[in-house]
């Protein structure tokens, strides 16, 4: 039953990314770079929204048998308030409007205000009526109308008796980035983690029932969403924060359609703003997960000053050096990252964000592992702190944009113990034709082994601190895991004995063939 479910979700997934490529389709044409990608989503948004207020119109139609007011009543506690002008069949159905562009933004300016400051400026950097954007009346007009139509099929019911549990944002997100890693590089995989890493992550610190839970770096939201499930009824509070404003959208739409409606995301540089204080400090967190971006480069920029930039001989020079003194929070204690490696500075900053009972997971490239300078002594400094509890090495080829491997840190505050438990699970993903991932048996491999802390041969080893002192605190895994597998040893007589076997069989067989040849005549 669980294997067709599943294959019934991915069914239903395929189809919302074939008409959301679709939409992609029509719109591409006409805007510029990959920002057609924030309309198809917000088209998407609608009609998920449409076809949940339908559902539960439905509901409250049959419980109270037609009842207009106990309908109207029903509804207006419901998650989110939608009327009949701002859903999707109304706009589709006004398709052939001359001002189509102006029916949409009002339906979408109706929603936020219908659902107060959790909608707040959600559609600000989106215009259907924009000429810039769409073209003059008339070819504005074709593609809006094409755009609904696109919308407009029966493969994408998003009912939530339909869809259950399936993320529809997230994925549709997830896909969109996948096909648009080809053109922009690196920079497409920045902002999503795959499934079934989120699921790792969120497993690892096995977040509880009153728990802080924050992303400091969130995209799309579907990590932090990940972590919430693993806590019943969701009782935990959620924080975020994002620097990019479309993105930083996208995870407020992927909070609202999940029901949490006390997300606390925010927009903003959150190592030079960080937007979660509490007594003019930084909030402290039980649970943090996150996939920055790998190795930021100019991570400093947001703590330059006018006075950093000076004019010699005619020519601009930056003089700016960040000091760790520059930060209010003294996040940069263990030591300042170098200007164009940010993955340490994500790292202090989340470790001074951690309760002091708090647990943490982060996906970095390798060569935080590894690389020496001032990032060396940073993590020698950590090390030395005790913070450090596990590292696990992925499969390469998991991540959008990137096809090298990648890591998890686990970090943890107040620890008992005072080793490092390596996991080499690079070899553990089942192959995809475009992309890797990682299977159900192969996440719980890796959870059995860490929450039992505990050495398999080829896979695990428990590195004590002189161990990894010795290693001069290097943290690459290979030096710790030995996965070589020695070949078996050759029985020299037995395959003497092999090979006379087989000589004389080839004897046989060459004079049976010549036998069979002075016959032929040959």
């Amino acid at each position: 039953m669980e294997v067709r479910n599943k294959m019934n979700e991915k069914q239903l997934q395929d189809k919302i990314n074939g008409t959301i490529w679709a939409a992609c389709d029509t719109l591409r044409s006409s805007i510029p770079g990959g920002n057609y990608k924030d309309y198809a989503l917000v088209m998407l948004f609608v009609k998920y929204l449409s076809d949940t207020y339908k559902e539960e119109k439905e509901k409250a139609n049959e419980m109270y048998n037609g009842n207009e007011q106990m309908i109207e009543r029903y509804l207006s506690r419901s998650k989110f308030i939608l009327k009949e002008e701002c859903t999707f069949d109304y706009l589709y159905n006004k398709r052939n409007e001359e001002n189509i562009g102006e029916i949409i933004n009002k339906a979408l300016e109706t929603i936020t205000t219908l659902n107060g400051v959790k909608l707040l400026n959600l559609f600000a950097g989106v215009d259907f009526n924009s000429e810039v954007v769409f073209g003059k009346k008339k070819e504005k007009n074709a593609i809006l109308k094409t755009l609904l139509s696109d919308f407009n099929n029966d493969d994408i019911d998003l009912r939530p008796s339909k869809i259950g549990n399936l993320d529809v944002i997230g994925n549709a997100y997830e896909y969109l980035i996948a096909r648009f890693a080809g053109d922009s590089g690196k920079k497409g995989g920045e902002f999503y983690t795959p499934a079934g890493v989120s699921t790792l992550l969120a497993k690892l610190v096995e977040p509880k029932e009153n728990d802080r839970i924050y992303d400091p770096a969130c995209g799309s939201g579907s990590l932090l969403l990940k972590a919430s499930k693993e806590v019943k009824d969701k009782k935990v509070s959620v924080y975020g924060q994002e620097s990019n404003s479309s993105t930083y959208n996208l995870c407020r739409m992927n909070m609202f359609l999940h029901g949490v409606n006390d997300a606390h995301i925010e927009w903003g540089d959150t190592l030079a703003n960080p937007l979660h204080l509490e007594h003019d400090d930084l909030m402290k967190f039980d649970v943090i997960v996150s996939n920055p971006p790998f190795s930021l480069d100019k991570w400093a920029k947001g703590f330059e000053s006018a006075n950093s930039t000076i004019i010699d001989d005619g020519k601009k020079k930056n003089t700016f050096k960040m000091e760790a003194s520059m930060d209010p929070y003294n996040r940069f204690a263990y030591g300042v990252p170098p200007k164009s490696i940010g993955d340490y500075a994500f790292i202090q900053h989340m470790l001074k964000s951690l309760a002091d009972n708090g647990r943490m997971s982060v996906v970095l490239p390798h060569g935080a592992l590894f690389r020496g300078a001032s990032e060396g002594l940073i993590r020698q400094r950590i090390l030395e702190d005790n913070l450090i509890d596990a590292v696990i090495g992925l499969p390469e080829n998991l991540f959008y944009g990137v096809s090298i491997p990648a890591t998890i840190v686990v970090f943890k505050k107040n620890r008992t113990r005072n080793d490092v438990l390596f996991i080499e699970a690079s070899r553990e993903y089942e192959k995809g034709k475009n992309q890797n991932t990682l299977t159900k048996e192969n996440i719980q491999k890796i959870l059995d082994t860490y929450k039992n802390y505990k050495e398999v041969e080829k896979y695990s080893h428990i590195a004590t601190i002189d161990e990894i002192k010795e290693n001069e605190y290097n943290l690459n895994i290979k030096r710790y895991v030995d996965t070589f597998k020695e070949e078996e040893e050759i029985d020299i007589e037995e395959t003497k004995k092999n090979i006379e076997k087989i000589n004389k069989e080839l004897q046989v067989l060459e004079k049976e063939l010549q036998e069979s040849l002075k016959e032929l005549g040959l």
